[in-house]
């Protein structure tokens, strides 16, 4: 149970890791939007405040952010 509940923390910290390739960013924040719990909300807006990351993956994790909202999470 305690490695699911660290599990958002640790996608975003894949997601927001410049050292890696864009490729596993994308696939990290795409994660964590089927995650779709309040954590999982919370990381998506920070990698989108994050000035650091390209401007597409920003975009991307308020898409995915988005549609944890809609969804009423």
């Amino acid at each position: 149970m305690s490695e699911r509940a660290n599990e958002p923390q640790k996608l975003a910290a894949i997601a927001s890791d410049l050292g890696l390739t864009a490729e596993l960013r994308v696939k990290a924040i795409e994660l964590l939007g089927n995650i779709g719990n309040h954590d999982a909300l919370q990381a998506l807006l920070n990698l989108a405040a994050n000035e650091q990351l390209f401007r597409e993956e920003r975009e991307l994790a308020l898409k995915y952010a988005r549609e944890i909202v809609k969804s009423g999470h």
